[in-house]
């Protein structure tokens, strides 16, 4: 049993961070340099970066389930623990607060798009943290897949 839960580990962890890493830096460029409609391509990531925010809380409660059944009271001594912590908080601030704030910014620039309202330049604030709080998690994440190995030991 402790073999199907460290691969089921190691497969909820590369879920999440190849989730991160394909659709922050490879789906979302594409979409906007390939689909000729900003908002279009806009609407379609929105929806992308919401999935991996969810794939990213369910994942986050499989992963401390198991660093805690695994380590119990020492878990929290251990930076592996503390990592999927903090990717947590960040996938949590971005789903329920950055983007829901987006969205209506969004809706209050109607009928116009919002790049072209006066709220363009809140929007673009608030898409600027969200891009730094993500890179910031996608960087967490990949360090959690380089440690992966040596932190289930």
């Amino acid at each position: 049993m402790r073999k199907l839960s460290e691969a089921l580990y190691l497969a909820v962890l590369t879920l999440w961070v190849g989730g991160l890493w394909a659709i922050g830096y490879l789906v979302a460029p594409v979409l906007f340099a390939s689909l000729g409609d900003r908002q279009l391509a806009g609407v379609v990531a929105g929806k992308l970066f919401a999935l991996i925010g969810w794939i990213g809380l369910g994942g986050a409660v499989y992963l401390l389930t198991f660093l805690v059944a695994r380590w119990r009271r020492a878990v929290f001594g251990r930076a592996v623990f503390w990592l999927v912590v903090v990717m947590a908080l960040l996938a949590a601030v971005g789903l329920f607060g950055i983007q829901p704030l987006m969205a209506q910014l969004k809706v209050e620039a109607l009928p116009r798009d919002v790049m072209e309202s006066v709220l363009r330049d809140r929007f673009v604030t608030w898409h600027g943290v969200s891009s730094i709080l993500y890179l910031l998690q996608s960087l967490l994440g990949l360090w959690l897949v380089v440690w992966s190995g040596r932190g289930l030991r």
